[in-house]
């Protein structure tokens, strides 16, 4: 049955789904790298299709910007509609001289400014972490297409305009190699409810330089990131 944000029926999502922010780049991808394609929800314009890559069943949905969108769509799917797997693939900001535009950065882990993974876990720290098997597979994937992500801790900001730009070296300094917004809270919600995933991101701004992707730069290298991702689940 249909959720508070989800209009699909049991059985229209695949066992994996693929999460970019924006919903307007998941019908991008259903309609570009997807065949057999099948649109099953648009409650509040956030689109989900389900089609075929090479044979394989997938999935497609926008999560929206920030951890509590994030959690909200990922809790339906876990939860009500049997999905095991959602891969996040989303953008991200450098914040290490030896990242740079276009490279892509796979979360090994999220550290987080947010309070949800705390709530669920009586106030203690929750190192959350992505699911092995999905970044084992796609690290090896990135390798044999020729591709050199870089695999580390992230960190998943409740505010995109940080009031306090100090904050960014003290996370260099941790080894944080970029900040994005939603991981941390995608990786609570499957460690909850006994799921799998795992976000894959493409530079598209540095913060320490302020240097920004051109919106040609983004739909093409962005495709990197996803093909590495739907090679990863054949």
């Amino acid at each position: 049955m249909p959720t508070p944000h989800i209009s699909a029926n049991v059985g229209d999502f695949a066992e994996t789904v693929i999460m970019p922010g924006d919903p307007l780049r998941a019908k991008f991808i259903a309609d570009n790298y997807l065949t057999n394609v099948k649109q099953v929800t648009e409650v509040r314009n956030m689109f989900g299709y389900t089609g075929e890559y090479k044979g394989k069943r997938i999935s497609v949905m926008g999560s929206g910007m920030g951890i509590p969108s994030m959690s909200i769509y990922a809790t339906e799917l876990y939860r009500d509609y049997g999905v095991e797997n959602i891969i996040r693939v989303g953008s991200c900001g450098s914040i290490r001289d030896d990242i740079q535009l276009e490279d892509i950065v796979i979360a090994m882990g999220a550290s987080t400014d947010s309070n949800v993974n705390r709530q669920r876990l009586n106030n203690y720290d929750f190192a959350a972490i992505a699911n092995y098997e999905l970044l084992e597979k796609v690290v090896s994937t990135a390798k044999r297409l020729g591709k050199t992500p870089k695999v580390g801790n992230v960190f998943s900001a409740d505010l995109f305009y940080v009031p306090e730009f100090e904050v960014f070296a003290k996370l260099e300094k941790y080894g944080i190699l970029a900040v994005e917004m939603e991981a941390a809270g995608l990786y609570g919600v499957a460690a909850e409810l006994g799921k799998k995933a795992l976000c894959l991101l493409t530079v598209s701004d540095h913060i320490k330089t302020g240097e920004k992707m051109s919106a040609e730069d983004r739909q093409l290298k962005f495709g990197e990131m996803i093909e590495v991702t739907l090679e990863s689940i054949l």
